[in-house]
């Protein structure tokens, strides 16, 4: 599909159809990057986005055991910490 460039002030914008915006999963606050000589919009990714299924898949695999159990307590814990 191509497009033309508009003037939006002293920058240049670009309209996207719905149609587009719909297939790529597009709104709100979107990420650019340029890739080469192309620019690349993606959709924002909420920071922890994917942490439920691989929560489950920890779990699922007996992967999912806390890891401060495993640390030796050193000269920090014993003299310096305090709760």
């Amino acid at each position: 599909m191509k497009t033309e460039l508009i003037k939006i002030g002293n920058s240049q914008g670009l309209r996207i159809p719905k149609l587009l915006l719909e297939q790529c999963g597009l709104k709100g606050s979107v990420n650019l990057e340029v890739k080469g000589h192309s620019l690349v919009i993606s959709p924002e990714l909420s920071i922890r986005e994917g942490w439920d299924k691989a929560f489950q898949k920890m779990a699922k695999n007996a992967d999912d055991t806390p890891l401060m159990n495993e640390a030796e307590p050193n000269s920090f814990d014993e003299e310096e910490w305090s709760w």
